[in-house]
């Protein structure tokens, strides 16, 4: 299934499919953010399967390079699923995803009912 655009509470949203190409480095995430400008997408929806395992290992700076090119284009990016795993292994990622949650570029979420009761309450 290759990705799809909607509309959620006035966002125009660009969501990855959990089974295309795993998103591994700044590169893969420019191509990304080139779709989400076809498409006119503020918002990218990237499922944790299209994660590796080195995003989440802060000291691999993976993440660090992926979210800055996200927001060095503007588009806000959303992590949607089970990130419990990471989570228990890493005191950083937990205070990364906290302060991550806290503002408006880098969401991480549970699901994609998270993500739309979030941008409802921003309306």
């Amino acid at each position: 299934m290759p990705a799809r655009c909607y509309e959620l509470h006035g966002v125009r949203v660009l969501e990855r499919a959990p089974e295309e190409t795993r998103l591994g480095s700044d590169r893969d995430a420019v191509d990304l953010i080139g779709r989400a400008f076809e498409n006119r997408a503020a918002l990218i929806v990237v499922p944790v399967e299209c994660l590796d395992d080195d995003f989440f290992r802060l000291r691999t700076r993976v993440a660090g390079e992926i979210v800055q090119k996200f927001v060095t284009y503007r588009r806000r990016v959303v992590i949607v699923g089970d990130i419990s795993r990471h989570l228990a292994e890493s005191s950083a990622l937990r205070a990364f995803v906290s302060e991550s949650n806290r503002g408006k570029d880098l969401w991480f979420l549970a699901s994609l009912e998270e993500l739309g009761k979030r941008l409802a309450q921003a309306v």
